[in-house]
């Protein structure tokens, strides 16, 4: 996994303009080893808490869009928080977690941050925040309406009206069937067999 360190102005460039100068003072408050990271599909950012000496680290995926890369962010700060007050002694991603991801949100929603529609699905992510960045796909889909460089042809799966047809990155052709729960049914063609999709799968029509 390629990593890039950067010094502390240069997060500028990640971040919206005013969200930048709280971002550094809870790094520096809490003395973060922030490091920048290629794309990873599993995750979008990842914490390791301060163990023999060294500091807190959190990584975030340098491909994002300033504000998913903010509330990625808070939400690998929000580990940082829960352990600090509770160490080893909650679940990662229980009531105590989500109580302090909520109050950063609310923190940042407060300085103007976000156009309305972020803040709008982030009031909802308020109620019950998922264990994972990708497993808030409401929010994600509206998040990534604002990704600086669209990809020619490719749409999101969730975009897609039932029963059209797309090839996946393999390039395989699949029938859109429906959605169950927050993954998508689709039929492979060649083969009738039946595969589930995240709703953010990116595909290219036919």
């Amino acid at each position: 996994m390629a990593k890039v360190e950067h010094p502390l102005h240069a997060l500028k460039i990640y971040l919206p303009e005013e969200a930048f100068e709280p971002v550094i003072q809870l790094i520096n408050l809490y003395k973060v080893h922030l490091t920048v990271t290629k794309e990873r599909k599993s995750v979008l950012g990842d914490y390791r808490h301060a163990a023999m000496g060294a500091n807190h680290k959190i990584t975030v995926n340098g491909n994002l869009n300033k504000y998913e890369f903010l509330i990625t962010l808070l939400h690998e700060l929000a580990h940082l928080l829960c352990f600090e007050q509770y160490r080893n002694r909650v679940e990662s991603h229980g009531k105590e977690w989500k109580a302090i991801y909520g109050q950063l949100l609310v923190q940042f929603i407060q300085l103007q941050i976000f156009p309305d529609d972020i803040r709008k699905s982030l009031q909802k992510t308020l109620l019950n925040p998922a264990a994972t960045a990708n497993g808030e796909t409401a929010l994600l889909l509206v998040l990534r309406r604002y990704n600086p460089v669209q990809k020619e042809g490719v749409v999101i799966l969730a975009h897609l009206a039932d029963g059209a047809l797309f090839v996946e990155t393999k390039g395989r052709t699949f029938k859109k069937i429906k959605l169950r729960r927050k993954r998508i049914e689709c039929v492979e063609l060649a083969t009738g067999n039946v595969y589930l999709f995240s709703a953010l799968t990116e595909v290219k029509m036919v």
